[in-house]
């Protein structure tokens, strides 16, 4: 099967579809509820959810039904403004909505800065990565200016689409997953990585070391479904957000797929 082959049949997955396969949805599961109520965030889901980003959402609904998920449109103040939240997800968006995203958000950067300093939660995919970063370079040299949080910056080329597989070390777990992007990041991350490459590239094709980890704040360059396809780091966010013993939706199943994936990948 080919790399496109693999990564369109990974992306393109319907969680509503893979509920209605395993016939689960009047199936009770035993969850372990936190000892406070769990409040997710997920930003502008209506326009930062390419590759299959916002099943990354839906799963952790599964996995914790009695958590709150807010759902703030781009048009709307974010809830984390004036609220607080335990995470807050961004996924991938287009080059333009990049842009306008950075513009919503400059209001609210030192709230931020405030939220990854005192240990809130953040899981940002894919390109939503350089929202944060210094700036976005353009091909002809112009800089737009990012929130200046994470001591990195980004160099774009519209005319040259990377795609690759990856596969990491994230603490004691192993990471899987996919990339496909118009930019390359550069700057020192060797003090706050993600994961460490074990296949594929890190910031850029000269980097060994993917992603941004600050505090609880991870972003990283993988897209899609990463909580579905990656088990024991959805399992260690949950037990970070107060589930002592997390129960995974469809456990059985997504572990089975994971190490199939994973046995795969180091094969390639």
């Amino acid at each position: 099967m080919s790399l496109e082959t693999k990564m369109k049949s990974t992306l393109d997955l319907n969680l509503e579809d893979f509920c209605e396969w395993k016939n689960q949805e009047k199936q009770e599961n035993t969850f372990h509820k936190p000892e406070k109520e769990i409040i997710i965030e997920s930003l502008f889901p209506e326009y930062c959810g390419y590759f299959g980003d916002g099943q990354n959402m839906k799963y952790l609904q599964k996995c914790i039904p009695e958590a709150t998920f807010i759902n703030t449109p781009l048009e709307d103040i974010p809830y984390f403004a004036e609220h607080d939240v335990d995470l807050l997800y961004m996924g991938t968006m287009t080059e333009h909505t990049q842009e306008r995203v950075i513009q919503k958000l400059l209001a609210y950067q030192e709230r931020i800065k405030q939220m990854i300093e005192k240990g809130v939660h953040f899981l940002l995919t894919g390109n939503s990565i350089e929202i944060f970063s210094q700036y976005i370079e353009k091909e002809k040299g112009e800089k737009i200016p990012g929130l200046g949080i994470f001591p990195i910056y980004a160099k774009r080329d519209m005319m040259h689409r990377h795609n690759s597989l990856f596969v990491g070390k994230y603490e004691d777990i192993q990471i899987v997953g996919f990339r496909s992007q118009f930019t390359f990041a550069y700057g020192e991350n060797a003090h706050c990585y993600f994961a460490k490459v074990e296949k594929g590239i890190g910031l850029n094709p000269q980097s060994t070391l993917e992603g941004i980890k600050m505090n609880n704040c991870i972003a990283t360059y993988l897209l899609g479904p990463i909580c579905i396809l990656n088990p024991d780091f959805t399992r260690k966010l949950l037990q970070e957000l107060g589930i002592e013993k997390p129960t995974l939706a469809f456990e059985e199943d997504v572990e089975k797929a994971y190490k199939q994936r994973l046995k795969e990948f180091e094969n390639l």
